[in-house]
């Protein structure tokens, strides 16, 4: 099932646009916002979305309103959303490059688009999907090799002669491997080392808290300190 984020203040193209998603597929669940309050409101639920379509201008024919860019800003911050597809929907060919350049955008919609388009459009992004080959590592414990699928990994902890893996579903404990070690194999861009005995998902932070040192974890009550040579580096990605 894929998830859709939908920002379009018009509800005639709103209503429209999320017909034609629902109508792709059966496996597409679409959440429509139309105003940038809603649309944080539907960011902050517990889903992941694969797909955002954004509508530039929340203020009709205001051309200096750029809302759905400012919440494509705030999608890119979390880094869950680093890399998920987002389309920004424009009537202002201007708006396109500034788009691309800052947010990485995988493409635009130019009003007035067709059903085709649209339809298109998510064809590419769901292939790419499938395509996707969820990233694992190959963990050795009890003299077998298994491999974990590094999505299910909630956060490393280093513990006496080797290492602590907390997964959504059970705790392993491996001996002879260091935290360093196991970083090396994981992605780069997926992990971050918090403290020189923890490591997080990144995927899996529901908020750092710089203050009092901690990351507090999704779907759990487990909370992560942050080292104090760790801290800047931390409160400067966040920012």
């Amino acid at each position: 099932m894929t998830d859709i984020l939908v920002l379009e203040d018009e509800q005639t193209a709103r209503e429209a646009l999320v017909k034609i998603l629902e109508n792709c597929s059966p496996d597409i669940r679409v959440r429509a916002a139309a105003t940038l309050e809603e649309a944080r409101r539907l960011l902050a639920e517990n889903r992941t979305y694969g797909l955002f379509l954004l509508d530039v201008n929340l203020s009709g024919n205001d051309r200096e309103d750029i809302g759905g860019i400012l919440f494509a800003r705030e999608v890119r911050e979390q880094f869950r959303y680093s890399f998920t597809p987002i389309v920004m929907v424009t009537a202002i060919g201007a708006m396109e490059m500034q788009a691309y350049r800052e947010l990485h955008c995988y493409q635009y919609l130019m009003k007035p688009y067709g059903k085709t388009q649209v339809e298109e459009l998510l064809r590419k992004v769901l292939e790419h999907r499938k395509r996707e080959q969820p990233p694992v590592v190959t963990v050795k414990k009890d003299g077998i090799n298994y491999q974990v699928q590094c999505s299910e990994i909630v956060y490393l902890e280093a513990v006496p002669r080797g290492l602590r893996i907390h997964m959504k579903s059970q705790t392993w404990d491996v001996p002879y491997l260091t935290l360093k070690q196991m970083l090396l194999r994981l992605p780069e861009e997926m992990f971050l080392q918090c403290h020189r005995m923890y490591a997080v998902n990144r995927q899996e932070v529901e908020y750092f808290d710089t203050v009092n040192r901690i990351v507090k974890m999704k779907n759990c009550q487990d909370t992560v300190e942050i080292g104090v040579t760790y801290r800047a580096e931390i409160g400067r990605l966040i920012q």
